[in-house]
C-alpha cells in the first residue's frame, strides 16, 4: 500500500485535512514535500534542506506496537536511538511487545505503513492507542514529522506539537 499524499483520501483523516485542522487551530507548522520516505536512512538523506541554523530539532521514528493484552501504543524517538522491544516492554510495563500489522495500524491510526507519525495519534485517541515520546522533545525547538503520509514532512515548534496533542486530549507519556 501506497502511504503518499496522492492516496490521502482513503485514509480516515486525509493529510490535507490534518494540514486545514493545525490552522484552523493556530498551530503553525513548515511543510516540506519530498520523495516517499519509508526508513530512517531514507530521512537523513532530505533532512539536511528542513534544518534551520540554531534551531535544534528531532527527528524520529516511529513505532506502532502491540503486547500480548493487544493493547496498542505508539512510541515516538529519536530516529537513533537503539530500540530493544523486551527492555522497552520492561520500561513501560507491556509484556511481549511486537510490531502491529498493517490493518490493525489503518484501524487504530489511520495511516499506512513508511507514514507512522505522532501526528496520527488525531485518530489514535479514539481508539485507545497509548502515546509514548521520547524525552528528548523537551530539549528541542522543532519536532520534524510526517503529517499522516510519507511523502510530506512538518517541521513544528515543540510547544505547538505539545498544544496539538492537548487539543486532541492526548497525554504523552515520556520515555
Amino acid at each position: 500500500m501506497d502511504a503518499a499524499a496522492a492516496q490521502q483520501d482513503a485514509l480516515p483523516v486525509s493529510s490535507d485535512a490534518l494540514l486545514a485542522q493545525l490552522d484552523a487551530w493556530g498551530l503553525p507548522y513548515t511543510l516540506f514535500t519530498h520523495v516517499p520516505l519509508r526508513t530512517v536512512e531514507e530521512a537523513k538523506q532530505v533532512e539536511a534542506e528542513m534544518q534551520q541554523p540554531g534551531v535544534s530539532s528531532l527527528k524520529i521514528k516511529n513505532l506502532y506496537l502491540r503486547d500480548r493484552k493487544k493493547r496498542n501504543y505508539l512510541i515516538s524517538v529519536e530516529q537513533d536511538r537503539e530500540i530493544d522491544l523486551k527492555a522497552l516492554g520492561k520500561e513501560i510495563g507491556a509484556g511481549g511487545l511486537s510490531f502491529g500489522s498493517a490493518d490493525r495500524l489503518m484501524q487504530n491510526l489511520g495511516i499506512r505503513p513508511g507514514a507512522v507519525s505522532p501526528l496520527a495519534m488525531i485518530t489514535g485517541v479514539a481508539q485507545g492507542v497509548t502515546f509514548y515520546m521520547d524525552a528528548a522533545v523537551q530539549e528541542v525547538d522543532v519536532i520534524n514529522m510526517h503529517p499522516l503520509v510519507n511523502d510530506r514532512t512538518v517541521v513544528m515548534a515543540r510547544e505547538d506539537f505539545l498544544a496539538f496533542l492537548a487539543r486532541i486530549g492526548c497525554e504523552p507519556r515520556w520515555i
